[in-house]
Formats: structure tokens, C-alpha cells, sequence
């Protein structure tokens, strides 16, 4: 059974739960092979203080089918400015059979210049920052544009994740995850999205966030200026 290659982009203060949704489910075939790529090799310390161990360099990274980039803390800004990294998504991007991001995640794709004129999504307090990079932003969970595959906030990577498993293995294997994974969601509270929560709770919400907004908005002015 030929082994399908997904590999996760990590660094320094990433939202470790935009990683592991996607992660957690892509792994459940047999015969998915994931990476956890950075620059190299040392332990990173994600967003929550969680240590992440890279399992591959940008350097050593095998050609990859499916290349999925998680969003981030304030970490994320050195990210997307550099050049290393974004060489890296565009040239596996030029082959892999997927790009997708999780969360904010699309900034970094975006900063790459490989999202320009496509549809995408990302968490909904960066939305007008990934629409100044050039990105027609919809409001959906999952958005799919040819071979881009974009989620929105931190836990759609599991929606993103069955989405990928049905597209490479079929519906029957995502639906034995979901089953595997019982997400059935059924949340304590309703306002999870800006749409339904409460305007006390989304304002304090923003005011919490925003110096992270604002240094996002910094470097995609910085990028767009460039």
C-alpha cells in the first residue's frame, strides 16, 4: 500500500490545537505518513507552552502529497517575513496534490503568493487581513479552491482533516474516523462563531486578541507594501 505523505508546518508559538485537529485525523489510515517540519530539528514550544518534537527539516522534507500549514501566536509574524520557509510552501506546493491551512494559517500561505485570486477562509477576527493579500475570503468552515483546502478557526481542522480524508481515501474512511473520533458536537454554549455569540463577549474577546491582531495587520501592510 503506497504510503501518502502529510506533512505539518511547526514553529515557535503555533496554535498546537490547529495542528493536532487535522493531525488527529489524517493520521487514522494505515497508510497516511506524517511530518512535523521546521527549520530543524529542536523541540518547539507551541502558543500554549505544549512542546512540539519536528520529526523532519525543511532541508530533509520528503516531496509531500498533502502540505498543511496550522496559524499561530505572535510567532506567526516572523513566519510569514520568512524567506526560507515560504521557498519551502511554494516549492512543495508546486507538486503536493493538496495545500491547505488551518486557522490564520492561511496568512502564511498568502504571504507565499500562492493564494492570490483564490477563495479561502481563516478564523474570523483575521479575515480583513487575509483579504488585503489579495484572497477572496468566504465565510464558511471549509473552502476549497482546486487544490487549496483552507480552514477557518482553530477546530475546523477536524472538519478540514475528514474533508481530506474523503477527497484521498473516500467517504467510507471519513466516516469511520468521525465515528472513531465521535465528533458529534453538540457545545456547552451557543456563540461560537461572531454570528451567534454575544456582543459583550465578542468585544472583550477582541480587546484580549487584539495586540496579536494588530502585529498580523502590521506585516500584511509590510507585505502588501513590498
Amino acid at each position: 500500500m503506497t504510503s501518502v505523505n502529510i506533512g505539518f508546518l511547526v514553529y515557535p508559538h503555533v496554535v498546537q490545537l490547529d495542528v493536532m485537529c487535522a493531525y488527529q485525523v489524517l493520521s487514522f489510515p494505515p497508510n497516511a505518513k506524517t511530518h512535523l517540519i521546521a527549520k530543524t530539528l529542536n523541540p518547539i514550544t507551541s502558543n500554549e507552552g505544549l512542546t512540539i518534537v519536528p520529526t523532519t527539516t525543511l532541508d530533509n522534507c520528503p516531496s509531500l502529497d498533502v502540505i498543511c500549514v496550522p496559524g499561530g501566536g505572535i510567532g506567526q509574524v516572523e513566519v510569514m517575513k520568512d524567506r526560507d520557509i515560504l521557498n519551502f510552501l511554494q516549492q512543495q506546493s508546486s507538486h503536493a496534490k493538496y495545500t491547505t491551512s488551518v486557522c490564520t494559517g492561511s496568512l502564511i500561505l498568502a504571504a507565499a503568493n500562492l493564494l492570490q485570486g483564490c477563495k479561502a477562509t481563516c478564523h474570523w477576527a483575521f479575515k480583513e487581513q487575509l483579504a488585503m493579500l489579495g484572497v477572496e475570503v468566504i465565510p464558511e468552515r471549509v473552502v476549497i479552491d482546486r487544490n487549496f483546502i483552507t480552514g477557518a478557526g482553530v477546530t475546523s481542522g477536524i472538519d478540514l482533516g475528514l474533508t481530506l480524508l474523503s477527497l484521498l481515501w473516500g467517504e467510507e474512511m471519513a466516516k469511520m474516523a468521525q465515528l472513531m473520533l465521535e465528533y458529534d458536537p453538540q457545545p456547552p454554549f451557543q456563540g461560537g462563531t461572531p454570528e451567534t455569540a454575544e456582543t459583550e463577549i465578542k468585544n472583550l474577546l477582541l480587546q484580549l486578541g487584539n495586540p496579536l491582531i494588530e502585529a498580523f495587520l502590521r506585516q500584511t501592510q509590510a507585505i502588501i507594501s513590498n
